[in-house]
């Protein structure tokens, strides 16, 4: 069920998604927020901003910081039963209510709960787009289920001060230097699945376009994300991993814009 209302339009007449952000405050950090919400922009507009959990509680007292900074709203939910989550209910009773109006494109999901696993299948089935954010503990069930998955450790302030380390890898030096630190140790370069997604994402030839390829790259893996290994884009890393890619710039005919394509060495 796509969106029945037209999308809305920026000032150069560029249509914008309509997004519904929901955030399970239990399971989620209030650190990141700022950065989870400039990534939410990338991809269109916040209409609904909503955060489901009990603000009575003094663990709660790091979101009352930015809830009147963010404009989002507080949906209150009351622990009636310990050892009861009230607020992944409420917040699924609310997501549905939204997804029934047709007003919106996609939903943003902040969790690192999987228990919203379903709710994010049920988003996807009736054609809308579905954006996770959760740290890297978050199961992959959920991960799976969402169209990308984006681990809030990479969002936290700090983490852009380090992005010297992968925009020194794009140079012509030898080899990138460690990548930019996160809260867990970067994980090994997945080498094997980048390059079977090469493979199935290029053309006769080889040759496969980047933005081909990265699209490729998140529907196999939607927790894939270059800043994981150190590099703020996918294009910074395919360039640093001269070992593995041969890279070339082409013209787009008709336009001085230039696309970014690559090969398997």
């Amino acid at each position: 069920m796509a969106s029945s209302r037209p999308l809305a339009k920026n000032g150069s007449d560029e249509p914008i998604s309509r997004l519904a952000v929901l955030i399970d405050a239990d399971n989620a950090q209030a650190l990141a927020i700022e950065g989870i919400l400039a990534e939410v922009a990338r991809s269109g507009e916040a209409t609904v901003k909503r955060i489901y959990g009990d603000f009575t509680a003094s663990t709660s007292g790091k979101w009352k910081n930015v809830l009147q900074k963010y404009a989002i709203k507080p949906v209150q939910q009351f622990a009636y039963t310990t050892g009861k989550n009230a607020t992944d209910s409420t917040l699924i009773i609310d997501a549905m209510d939204l997804l029934y109006t047709r007003k919106f494109d996609g939903f943003c999901l902040v969790t690192s709960d999987s228990d919203f696993t379903g709710l994010a299948t049920r988003i996807r089935e009736e054609g809308l787009t579905v954006l996770g954010f959760g740290e890297q503990k978050t199961p992959d069930a959920f991960r799976n289920a969402c169209h990308k998955f984006i681990f809030t450790e990479l969002l936290r302030p700090g983490f852009a001060e380090n992005e010297s380390t992968a925009a020194s890898a794009c140079s012509d030096a030898p080899a990138p230097t460690k990548p930019a630190p996160t809260t867990a140790p970067a994980p090994k370069f997945p080498k094997k699945f980048v390059l079977d997604a090469l493979e199935q994402s290029s053309d006769d030839s080889g040759w496969a376009n980047l933005g081909r390829f990265g699209s490729y790259l998140t529907k196999l893996q939607p927790d894939f994300d270059s800043r994981v290994y150190g590099y703020k884009k996918l294009s910074d890393l395919v360039k640093a991993k001269k070992d593995l890619f041969t890279t070339e710039e082409r013209t787009v005919p008709g336009t001085t814009l230039k696309n970014l394509y690559l090969r398997a060495k």
